[in-house]
């Protein structure tokens, strides 16, 4: 019998381009790397700038799917 590797992105896809973009930036920032993709989103979204609000939000929910979750909520209460 083979089993699938599991995670909790359950219903969630992460394109390739944000997974990759996620490893670097978990290799530059270490445990911190979702806390720090989750600072840039939050400072796109007050800046307005909705492209790099997702690109961000995307790469926070690669390595921490609650956290953008809560980002994500949050910027469609506002929005």
């Amino acid at each position: 019998m083979h089993f699938r590797p599991a995670n909790d992105n359950r219903g969630k896809h992460v394109a390739s381009s944000h997974l990759h973009a996620a490893l670097r930036h978990f290799a530059e920032h270490g445990l911190a790397a979702a806390d720090h993709a989750r600072q840039q989103a939050v400072a796109a979204a007050d800046a307005g700038d909705r492209q790099s609000f997702e690109w961000w939000l995307e790469i926070c929910r690669a390595l921490d799917r609650r956290m953008a979750n809560a980002i994500d909520g949050s910027a469609s209460a506002g929005a």
